[in-house]
This record gives structure tokens, sequence and C-alpha cells, in this order.
């Protein structure tokens, strides 16, 4: 039989070959080119047979036996035989698969074919970006760091509304900087840095690093138990963004996951950090590598692949700039460093570029919307440094005393015993290493210890790591740099370290505490950690692959995790968690402008937070300086209420005098509170624990 060969693998009849319809191959045989290759299990003929009509003439049109063939048709049932009932007649077709009119039927082959590709709708297109997202590995990281900030912190979130971190003195002014914020802002953005402590200072916002990245929370919620939870909330969340931004600097700086979650966890966890719990301006860092980690990205840079342009992007680099800008607003302690070295950055990465540009007539390194970027991001950035210095700059003018000396930075500069000394607020270290702290002077800013492990970790990193030799001596030393300048005056008098710094450089005089630039040496120290257990890692999968079957066995991978496991177990604390004076009901019923005594750094913090439900003007006020006029105050009411002070608080514009007779054991009030006021022109009034004067 002459034949041709159909697109669906089967012979096709010749018009005119009267042989045509004669249609099957001998039982247990196969044209040649058939789909199925052999026969049925009937031992009927399989869809190599062709398309005939009943008649098994060859009249059957050529057009549609092309169009048969097109679509992939083929005669024969999907078994090979033709489909019969059970006393084995056919019914509805004939033994060549064609319908009893001389019709083609449909080919039950397409059954199974592949299926068409299905219709995938907005629902379906969100659900699978939904389903992606869940698993991403950075909202896996995020997630992480969220759990691993609420463990660690524990318990901070067990009574939110009634407990603070360290102690509540100046996390309680803290809360009240988040709430003034956030009220004035939807209130009278004009008064932002006239707050309703320090009465009648002006300026008075500016008294201590502001928080006012924070603003946005503060706008949720009045009244102290709402600035507790707030602040709560938000320490905790500090906490996990620090570890997130450590964990997407090194991974874009090429280091491996497990890598990565380690120089995250050291980052945040370090246990010098510990003694920081009661400020949250230093706690809240995650900013610096999070911004670094964005840049990078945009610029196409990793310090493990270098400069790799196909990789850049100007919504980065636009991302890197707001981020950094978010973390300056959240106080200059921590920030203004940070702006130093995006600024040496930047000029370091200008001037290698332009050498390169002159002696080895290098390209520029990326175009014009990148230029773009980092141009209006750097304006953005710069401008928001210079909007929240003006204030400062004026509160300096204002209050000469408040402007710190050579003596002042003296007092807090640790020596080097402090890198090996842990606060008391570590779990593993904190007893042990008692004796060591009763050596320093000032023990909360002077126990520096960023972890034994993570000190073997980086050491470990000199040797075997990702990074390439000139890289881990760079990095060490500036590991070497940082710890330099930590130790303030220490350093051979800070004369060729601190000194200059802070004598030369804008506004580097109004950082006090020079041991919390060890937040840059713990940076550095994590980078050198995550190139070591990077190397680790991928010597474990080295191995592995030489195994057979090529995976690794439970106990290299739990060994990769080792590190991880030691770091977090370091940064294990004993924080307490004080419960928070309650505010007293006379606070919530007394118009300001107002004086609670006693007064002084430690009592009016908790006063600040107690003035959340209604910000009247208060006199009292805690801060990095106590301003003349607040001493004046606190001098001349030791003696309230007489004559003498009720004129000069009248002369002040204060309306009411509180007295918290709970807390007045061992104070002049003690006595004073109850004596007669006859002829001052006051009364008094008692609401609960609360002795309330009207002058």
């Amino acid at each position: 039989m002459t034949t041709d060969q159909s697109a669906a693998g089967g012979p096709r009849p010749i018009p005119g070959d009267s042989r045509a319809g004669a249609g099957s191959a001998p039982s247990g045989t196969s044209p040649s080119g058939t789909a199925a290759g052999g026969p049925g299990p009937g031992g009927s003929t399989t869809s190599g047979e062709t398309g005939a009509g009943s008649e098994g003439s060859a009249g059957k049109d050529e057009a549609a036996d092309k169009d048969n063939a097109a679509d992939g048709d083929v005669a024969a049932d999907g078994d090979g035989a033709n489909r019969t009932d059970g006393d084995g007649s056919g019914r509805g077709e004939d033994r060549d698969g064609a319908t009893p009119d001389g019709g083609s039927k449909p080919d039950r082959w397409a059954a199974f074919g592949p299926a068409p590709e299905p219709v995938v709708t907005w629902s379906g297109r969100l659900g699978r970006r939904f389903g992606r997202l869940l698993i991403h590995e950075w909202t896996l990281a995020a997630v992480g760091s969220l759990v691993l900030a609420v463990l660690m912190t524990w318990p901070t979130l067990r009574y939110p509304a009634h407990t603070l971190p360290q102690d509540y003195w100046d996390p309680s002014l803290q809360a009240w900087q988040m709430a003034w914020s956030g009220h004035i802002l939807l209130t009278d953005p004009g008064q932002l840095w006239h707050a309703n402590a320090f009465f009648p200072e002006r300026w008075s916002f500016a008294f201590s690093d502001t928080l006012l990245g924070y603003a946005p929370a503060g706008m949720i919620g009045t009244g102290p138990e709402a600035a507790l939870v707030r602040y709560n909330i938000m320490f905790v969340l500090a906490h996990a963004l620090a570890t997130f931004g450590g964990y997407v600097l090194a991974r874009q700086l090429g280091a491996s996951r497990t890598g990565s979650a380690v120089a995250g966890a050291a980052y945040t966890y370090a246990p010098w950090l510990l003694a920081q719990a009661g400020h949250l301006h230093v706690v809240s860092n995650g900013g610096i590598p999070l911004a670094l980690a964005m840049l990078a990205r945009g610029h196409g840079w990793s310090l493990r692949h270098g400069y790799r342009p196909e990789r850049r992007h100007d919504g980065w680099v636009y991302a890197g700039w707001l981020v950094a800008a978010w973390q300056l607003s959240l106080g200059f302690g921590i920030g203004l460093p940070f702006v130093y070295v995006l600024a040496g950055t930047v000029l370091v990465a200008a001037a290698i570029w332009y050498a390169k540009r002159i002696f080895r007539r290098a390209r520029r390194p990326f175009g014009q919307r990148l230029f773009v970027a980092d141009l209006i991001g750097g304006l953005i950035f710069a401008g928001v440094g210079v909007l929240l210095a003006i204030p400062y700059f004026t509160v300096t003018q204002l209050h000469p005393h408040a402007e710190r000396t050579i003596g002042n930075i003296a007092i807090f500069s640790p020596p080097a015993s402090g890198f090996v000394t842990a606060p008391a607020e570590s779990r593993l270290w904190g007893g042990l290493h008692e004796g060591a702290r009763s050596l320093l002077p000032w023990h909360p800013e002077m126990t520096l210890l960023p972890g034994f492990v993570l000190y073997a970790l980086a050491a470990g990193g000199l040797f075997l790591s990702i990074w390439t030799v000139r890289q881990r001596l760079f990095l060490l030393a500036g590991v070497l740099a940082t710890m330099t300048l930590s130790m303030g005056t220490e350093f051979f008098g800070g004369r060729f370290t601190y000194e200059p710094l802070f004598e030369y450089l804008p506004g580097w005089n109004g950082i006090r505490t020079p041991g919390r630039l060890m937040l840059w040496a713990t940076l550095l120290l994590a980078l050198l950690a995550a190139g070591a257990v990077s190397s680790f890692a991928e010597r474990v999968r080295e191995v592995s692959a030489e195994r057979i079957p090529s995976w690794p066995s439970p106990w290299l991978r739990l060994a990769t995790l080792i590190p991880l496991v030691l770091v977090i177990a370091e940064g294990t604390n004993t924080t307490p968690h004080p419960v928070v004076p309650p505010q007293p009901a006379a606070m919530r019923a007394v118009d300001g402008p107002l004086l609670v005594l006693p007064s002084g750094q430690n009592h009016d913090q908790p006063v600040m937070l107690w003035s959340t439900t209604r910000f009247q003007d208060i006199v009292n006020g805690g801060s990095g300086f106590t301003p003349r006029q607040l001493d004046d105050v606190r001098r001349v009411t030791m003696t309230f209420p007489d004559q003498t002070s009720v004129d000069y608080l009248r002369t002040l514009g204060v309306h009411n005098v509180l007295v918290m007779r709970d807390q007045l054991a061992g104070t002049p009030w003690e006595v004073s509170v109850d004596a007669p006021v006859d002829g001052l022109g006051i009364t008094r009034e008692e609401i609960d624990q609360v002795v309330v004067f009207r002058l």
C-alpha cells in the first residue's frame, strides 16, 4: 500500500489509490511511522490506521484528510481496538474508527495528550505572587528576625502597658518623645521643637536625641499606657530591624545565608549592647546596615564579586538614601558617625574613580540615572541632617554650658579592659565579670565586650574566609580603628585619635559617650565572622557533593548552625523590666503650667510620661543636660510653700504645684507639705496621694 506520513505520525492515503480504503494492517502488525508502534491489547491495529470511511473507498476529500492530519487526529480508539458492547457488536462506529455516516470522529488520543495551558485569572496570579512572597528569602529573614527579637527581649511584651526594659528613667523620657512628636505633628507642627516639658524654655525638644523617625507610631493612642505599649513595641522592632539589616548587608556583600544570619545576630545581640537597653536611640541602629546594603545593591557592588554594572538599579539607591535619612532622624548620637562614614565613602569612591579615569582611562562607573539618584538622594539626606541640626545649634547658643568639653569625654572614655568585660545584664558573663566591672569608673558605658564567640569567629575569618586577604586586612584595620576611637581619651590621651575629631568635625563635640562607637567595630567583626562561617558552609557543600547520594547528612547541616547558636546564646540577657509608677489622677485633672515636686533628673522623666494625656506645660524635664533655669527652680522650691518660692514660680507663669506624698521621704517637703499657707494667696487640695497647691 502506498502511503504518506500524516502529521499525526500515521500513514495517509494517496488520492486515487484503490487500496487506500482497505485500510488496516494485519493483526499484530503496524505500518511504519505509527504513533503507537504496536497492536493494542485486543490484537487490533493501533493508531497507525488511516481515517477512511466505512466502505473503504478512497474518495475521501484530501483537504479534509489534511485537516485531520494537521489537527493531530487519528482513527483508532485509545486502546487500538474499535469499541463494542458486551455482545461484541460495534455501536455508532466501525472498525476503522469512522462514524457510520462517513464523518471523522473525535480523536481519543487527545485525552492522553498535554493539557492546554490554563487561563490564569487575576486572583490566581495574585495568589501565586503572594505564595512566592511568603517563601522568599527576605520574607523568611524578616520573620525570623522578628521572632528572634521577641524571644531575646522577653519579657518586654509580657506586660507592655506597665513595664519598661532596663529602668523607667530614660525609657520614660523616650516614650514621652515619641508621644510628643506624634501629638504635635497632628495638632500644631510648627511647635514641634517647643515641647511641653521644661516650661518656659524654648527649643526643649532638642535637649536630647528626639527619636523623631518614630513620630508615625506616636500618632496612635494617647496617655501613658499607650506611650508604654508604643515604646515596648518599637524596642522589639528595633532589635528585629537590626538583625534583618545586618543579614541583608552581609548577603549583599556576598556571604552565605548562615554566615549572614551570624552577622545579623552578632550585630544586634552583642553583649555590650545589653547595657544600652535603656537607650532606644542606641538600640535603634538597624537602618545603618540596611541603608548600606541598599546603596551597595543599587550600585551593583558587593565585597565578594566587586562591581557588576548589570545589577545596578537606581530605585535601590533612592531607597538607601531615604533609609539613611530616617536613621539620622532617630538621633545624632548614633547618626552623626553614620553621616561621616557615608561622606567618607563617597569621597573615597570618587577619588578612586577619578584616579582610574586619569591613569587607566576607565569608563565612568555608572550612568546618568544612577548619578541623578545619588545626587537627589544625597541632597535629601543632607537636607534632613541640616534641618535636624539647626535646633541643636540653637540650643547650644542659648545654653553654652550644654556644650561638652574634652574633659567631659574623659569621664566616659573606657579603658582597654572594657573590650573583654560584659555588662551586668549578660546572662552568660554578667556574674563572672562583676569584679572587672567594679574597676571601671562608669561601667554602663565602659563594658564593651562584643562577644567572645564573635572574637573567635572573626579571628578565624582572618585565615579562612570567602573574603580575599586584602579585604580581610581592610576589615581588621576598620575594627582596630573604631575600637581605638571607642576608647576616647584613654588611648594616649586621644591626642591623635579622638581629640582631632572632637575639635574639627562639626557636631562631634556633642557625642558624650565614645564607647558607643563600638557599634561600628561590632559590625565589622560580624562581617569577618560571616566570611568565616560562609567558607565553612561552602566546604560542607563540597563534602556533601562528594557523597553518594549528593546530599549533606543532618549532622553536617547542623554543624553549620553551631556558630549561630553560640552567638545567640552569648547574647541572652537578664535585663530587668521594672513597673513604671502609675500616673497620678491629678495629672489628668490639673491644668498647666505646673510643677511636680520632688524634682530631679530621675523624678522628672516619669512626670514627662504622665503628661502625655493632656500635654499641659510642665516645668519638670530630664535630658542630656539641665538648663540653668530648671536648676534655679529646684533650688528655690526646696522651701516650698513659702513666699519666696511662690513669688518666683508666679514670675515664671506657673499656676499649680503638685507634691507627691509617696516620694517625700527624706526630702525637705516631708514636713513643709503640711505647713500653713495663710497669707500666701494659695490654696491646697488633696487628690489621692497628691497635694495640689493652686497659685
